[in-house]
C-alpha cells in the first residue's frame, strides 16, 4: 500500500483525519509503539529515571508518532510527508535535549543559554501544532491565549484580570524546564496512570474482553422488555470505563446495539440516543472512569481508591436512570422481546469468559490493598496474558502481546497530546493566579449563591464541551472553578467530582454533541434529532452532580444517611423519567405527569421529610392508575412493520 489518501477515524473524542500509510511507515509506528509501551512499563516498575526526564521522553514517543499518524493538510497529504517526518524528528530532539542537558542547567544555578531557550520554543511550537492535528484548532489555540496574557495583552486589561507580565525568556524556562509546564504534573499522569491504563484497556479488548462483554449483556437483558437498550447501557458501563472514551464506546458498543435496538421495535432516534447516553456514562464508571480519577487524584491529592469508592454509587445511579427511560419507551410502545436464538445461555457465557474477570480482580484486589494504581495497573496487564491461557480460544501469544502493545500506544496519541498541551494552559494560569480571579468572577456573579455558581459551571462546562474533549474540560474547569464551590463550602471531592460529571455533558448536549453525532451515523438518523433524545436520556448526568454538593452521597456522613439518599434519589429519577416520558402504568396526562415530576422534585430535595412526602405522593399516583386503562398496547403487526 502507498501513502496515497487519508482516511477519517474516531480517535479519542473527536474525529479526525489520519494518512493511509505506507507498509514501511507502519511497521516504523508498529515498532515505536512496542518501545513505547516496553519504556512505560519499565520506567513505572523497577525502572528508575527523574520525572522530567521520563516525562519528555513519553513527549518525545507521543509526539514523533502523531506527526507521521496527522498531515499537515489532509489533501495535501503526501507532497508534505516530507515536513511531517522532519517534525517527528524535530520533536524527539526536543525530548533528547532536555534529557541530555537538564543536568548542565542544574549546573549553572538555572540560568539558561540559548541553546536551551531555542529548544524550549521549539517544543512549544512543535507542541500546538500535533495538538491542532489532533485535536482541533480550540486547544492550541486556547493555549496560546494564555502564554499571550502572561507575555504581553495581560498588562492591557483592567480590574482583576490585569496581569504586568513575564519575560520571554522566564517563559520559556517555566515550559520547558519547570515542574509547571509542559513536562509538569500533567505529563506526569500521562506518563503514568493515563497510559498504563490506556495499555491495560488495550490488553483486555485483544484478549477478547469485549466480545465477552456484549456475549454477556445479552446473556443478562436479552429476555428483558427493551432488552437490546437495556443491554447498551449495560455494555456501556462496562466497555466505557475501559475505553475511555465516550465516541469510541459509541462506536464500538453501538455498531452491536443499535442494530438489535432497532430490531425490536425502537426508532432509530430513540436507540441512536440510549447508546450515546449510555457511552457517555462509561467515564463515570469505576474502576477506570477514562482517564478522570487519575488526574483527580493527582491533582487534589485525594486517594485514587477513595475517589472510585465514592463514585460507584453515583454511577450506579445514572446507568439505571437511563434503563428508566428505556423500561418505560418500551411498556409504552409494547415492544417485544429478542427472539431465543438470539439469547445466548448466561451460563455458557460465563463458562467460556469467566478468566476476563480475573485481571479486574487483581487490579481491584491490588489497590485495596494500597499498591499504586501504576503498580495495579501493570501487574493486571499481567494477568491478562496468564488469564488468557485459561481459555484455548483467547490464548495470547507473542504477536497478540505485541499487538496489545502497539495497540494501546497509537490509541494513546490523541489524548497524551492534549493532556501535554494541557500543561502549558495549567502552567500559565498557575504563573498568573487565573484560578483565583475566575473563582472571584463567578462569586461576584453568583452572588454567593451555590446553586447560581454550579449553573455558571455548568454553562462554562457546556461551551468548553463544544471544543474541548472530556479530559482537557475538566482539567481547565477544575483549575479555574472549584476553587469558587470550595469557598462557598462544598468539599473538595465533591467540587471535583461535580465538575467532572459536567465536563461529560457536551457528549449528549446539543448543538455540539459527538457521542450523540457517532451514533446518529450508526442507527441512520437525523444527528440533531439524536442529540435532543441523549440530552433527554441523560438527565441524570446533570441532576445527580448537585447530589455531591447538597448531600452526604459520596460517603461524607453515615452509612444510613448516604443509603437514604440514594434510594431517594433512584426513586426521584424513576419519577423525572416517567415525567419525561409521559408514561408509567399507562398514558399519562399532564396533570398526573406533573404530579411525577413534583414527587421527583422531592425524592432529590436534599431535605429528609420531603423525601417521605415525595414517596407518599408517588404511592398515591401510582394507585391512582390502577383504576385507569391499562397499559397501552400497540399489535405485533405494528410492532413488526415499525
Amino acid at each position: 500500500m502507498t501513502e496515497t489518501n487519508t482516511v477519517k477515524e474516531t480517535d479519542g473524542e473527536a474525529v479526525v483525519e489520519r494518512k493511509q500509510l505506507s507498509r514501511n511507515m507502519e511497521a516504523l509506528l508498529y515498532w515505536t509503539g512496542v518501545l513505547m509501551a516496553v519504556f512505560h512499563i519499565w520506567v513505572n516498575t523497577v525502572g528508575v529515571m527523574p520525572e522530567i526526564q521520563r516525562n519528555a521522553i513519553h513527549f518525545g514517543f507521543i509526539l514523533f508518532m502523531g506527526y507521521l499518524i496527522y498531515p499537515f493538510n489532509p489533501r495535501f497529504a503526501i507532497k508534505l510527508k516530507w515536513m511531517d517526518i522532519i517534525l517527528a524528528l524535530v520533536s524527539v530532539a526536543c525530548a533528547l535535549y532536555l534529557v541530555l542537558f537538564e543536568d548542565a542547567l542544574h549546573a549553572r544555578n538555572e540560568v539558561p543559554i540559548l541553546s536551551d531557550l531555542i529548544f524550549a520554543g521549539i517544543a512549544i511550537v512543535v507542541m500546538l501544532e500535533i495538538t491542532r492535528r489532533t485535536a482541533g484548532y480550540i486547544i492550541p489555540c486556547l493555549a496560546a491565549g494564555f502564554l499571550g496574557y502572561a507575555l504581553w495583552f495581560g498588562k492591557y486589561m483592567g480590574g482583576i484580570w490585569q496581569f504586568p507580565g513575564v519575560t520571554l525568556e522566564r517563559m520559556l524556562y517555566r515550559m520547558y524546564f519547570a515542574p509547571d509546564g509542559i513536562f509538569g504534573t500533567i505529563a506526569t499522569i500521562s506518563s503514568t496512570f493515563v497510559f498504563l491504563f490506556v495499555l491495560f484497556a488495550a490488553f483486555l479488548l485483544k484478549s477478547g474482553a469485549g466480545d465477552f462483554i456484549i456475549r454477556l449483556s445479552v446473556a443478562v437483558m436479552g429476555k428483558m422488555v427493551g432488552g437490546p437498550a437495556k443491554m447498551a447501557v449495560f455494555a456501556s458501563g462496562m466497555m466505557g470505563s475501559i475505553s475511555g472514551s465516550a465516541v469510541a464506546n459509541t462506536v464500538g458498543t453501538g455498531s452491536i446495539t443499535i442494530p438489535l435496538m432497532k430490531r425490536v421495535g425502537f426508532s432509530s432516534t430513540f436507540a441512536g440516543g440510549v447508546e450515546a447516553a449510555a457511552s457517555t456514562g462509561g467515564q463515570l464508571m469505576p474502576p477506570i472512569m477514562g482517564a478522570g480519577a487519575f488526574i483527580m487524584s493527582q491533582w487534589t491529592q485525594i486517594p485514587y481508591l477513595k475517589i472510585v469508592g465514592v463514585a460507584i454509587i453515583p454511577a450506579l445511579l445514572y446507568f439505571i436512570s437511563v434503563a428508566f427511560f428505556v423500561h418505560l419507551r418500551a411498556k409504552k410502545d409494547g415492544l417485544a422481546v429478542m427472539e431465543d436464538h438470539e439469547i445466548p445461555k448466561l451460563s455458557d457465557v460465563i463458562k467460556e469468559g469467566w478468566h476476563f474477570f480475573i485481571p479486574l480482580g487483581v487490579l481491584i484486589g491490588l489497590l485495596m490493598a494500597g499498591f499504586t494504581p501504576t503498580y495495579a495497573a501493570c501487574a493486571g496487564i499481567a494477568s491478562i496474558v496468564a488469564a488468557s491461557w485459561l481459555n484455548k480460544k483467547t490464548r495470547m501469544g507473542i504477536r497478540d502481546i505485541l499487538d496489545a502493545c502497539a495497540q494501546g500506544t497509537r490509541g494513546m496519541v490523541t489524548t497524551g497530546v492534549i493532556l501535554l498541551c494541557s500543561g502549558i494552559v495549567i502552567g500559565v494560569v498557575l504563573m498568573v493566579g487565573a484560578g483565583i480571579k475566575f473563582s472571584i468572577m463567578i462569586s461576584g456573579l453568583a452572588q454567593g449563591s451555590m446553586m447560581l455558581t454550579i449553573v455558571l459551571i455548568a454553562l462554562a462546562s457546556l461551551i468548553l464541551g463544544m471544543g474541548l474533549p472530556v479530559t482537557a474540560s475538566y482539567i481547565v474547569l477544575a483549575v479555574l472553578a472549584a476553587p469558587s464551590l470550595e469557598m462557598l463550602g462544598a468539599s473538595l471531592i465533591g467540587a471535583h467530582m461535580l465538575i467532572f460529571w459536567y465536563s461529560q455533558d457536551a457528549n449528549v448536549t446539543p448543538p455540539v454533541c459527538l457521542a450523540a453525532y457517532s451514533a446518529a451515523g450508526i442507527s441512520g438518523s437525523p444527528p440533531l434529532a439524536t442529540g435532543i433524545e441523549s440530552w433527554k436520556l441523560a438527565k441524570g448526568l446533570y441532576v445527580i452532580p448537585l447530589l455531591f454538593i447538597y448531600t452526604p452521597i459520596l460517603f461524607q456522613g453515615s452509612i444510613l444517611e448516604v443509603a437514604e439518599v440514594s434510594a431517594a434519589a433512584l426513586l426521584g429519577l424513576f419519577c423525572m423519567a416517567v415525567f419525561f416520558e409521559g408514561f408509567h402504568r399507562r398514558e399519562l396526562n399532564w396533570a398526573l405527569r406533573l404530579g411525577f415530576l413534583g414527587a421527583g422534585v422531592m425524592l432529590l430535595w436534599p431535605m429528609l421529610w420531603l423525601h417521605g412526602a415525595g414517596l407518599v405522593l408517588f404511592i398515591i399516583l401510582t394507585l391512582l392508575q390502577k383504576t385507569a386503562t391499562p397499559v397501552k398496547t400497540i399489535p405485533e403487526d405494528a410492532v413488526a412493520e415499525k
